[in-house]
């Protein structure tokens, strides 16, 4: 299906430039790799925001630890690995 695209004079200059370049073959490669990006991105949004709300789930359920728990696991960690080091 074909489709009218309006990007502006900015980005219309850009997409030619890339093209004149040699770094694209065509304006329409530019743009497929435009939407191939934003599907990632929109991908990547998407993974991060079940994230958060399996993290506020476990938060809302109990299922946490105490921050001073876990700094003082980290704190033990990285000192083991200081002194690991200056051996």
């Amino acid at each position: 299906m074909a489709m009218g695209v309006d990007l502006g004079k900015q980005l219309e200059n850009y997409v030619n430039r890339l093209v004149a370049d040699g770094r694209y073959h065509s304006k329409s490669e530019v743009l497929r790799e435009g939407v191939r990006l934003i599907q990632e991105r929109e991908s990547r949004l998407a993974a991060l925001d079940a994230a958060i709300a399996r993290g506020l789930a476990d938060a809302e359920a109990g299922r946490t630890i105490p921050a001073e728990e876990v700094f003082a696991r980290l704190e033990a960690k990285y000192e083991a690995q200081a002194k690991a080091r200056q051996k």
